[in-house]
C-alpha cells in the first residue's frame, strides 16, 4: 500500500480521540472505490453521507492479486481518488454470490446511481470487464462477487 495522505492519519487520530478502545490499534488499510476519479470521489462522498453501505469486488480480483479477503469486523479508511480520507468503515457481512444472482437489496445497499439492480448490473459489468481485461481475463455472469456490507463508524 502506498504511503497514506496525511489526512488518513488525521482522520484516524480524530476517531481514536472519540473511540478510546482503538487508541493502541494500528491505522487500518485505506483505499478508494472504483477505477476512475469521478466514481471514486462520488463513492467516497456516498459513504461519508451513510448512503453507500456495501461494495462488490470480484473474487477474481483477490485471487489474481493474491490478496486476503476482508473479514467481518475489519476497519478500513475510505479515501477519495487523491487519497484524502473521508470515512472509517467496519465490515459487517460478507457473501460470495454469482454476478447473475446479485439481488435488488444488495444493489440498493451499494447506494450508487438510482440504486436499482439494472443500474448495478450495467456499471459493474463494465467495471469488471475493464478490470479483468488488463490481465487478459474475461467477465462472465457466473463469476463470484464478494458482496461486502459495511457500516460507517466515523466521518
Amino acid at each position: 500500500m502506498d504511503l497514506p495522505n496525511p489526512s488518513v492519519h488525521n482522520l484516524w487520530n480524530r476517531f481514536t480521540r472519540h473511540h478510546r478502545q482503538y487508541k493502541n490499534s494500528s491505522i487500518p488499510n485505506h483505499f478508494y472505490f472504483c477505477d476512475n476519479e469521478h466514481d471514486a470521489n462520488t463513492c467516497a462522498e456516498l459513504v461519508a453521507k451513510n448512503i453507500k453501505q456495501a461494495t462488490a469486488p470480484s473474487v477474481w480480483w483477490y485471487e489474481y492479486h493474491n490478496e486476503p479477503m476482508p473479514k467481518v469486523g475489519t476497519l478500513f479508511i475510505v479515501t477519495d481518488w487523491h487519497g484524502d480520507a473521508k470515512a472509517i468503515i467496519e465490515i459487517t457481512k460478507l457473501e460470495q454470490i454469482r454476478f447473475k444472482a446479485v439481488g435488488e437489496a444488495f444493489a440498493y445497499a451499494e447506494g450508487e446511481g438510482d440504486r436499482s439492480l439494472t443500474y448495478w448490473r450495467k456499471v459493474h459489468r463494465a467495471y469488471y470487464t475493464r478490470e479483468m481485461k488488463k490481465a487478459g481475463a474475461h467477465f462472465n455472469e457466473n463469476m463470484l462477487i464478494l458482496c461486502v456490507y459495511f457500516k460507517l463508524i466515523f466521518s
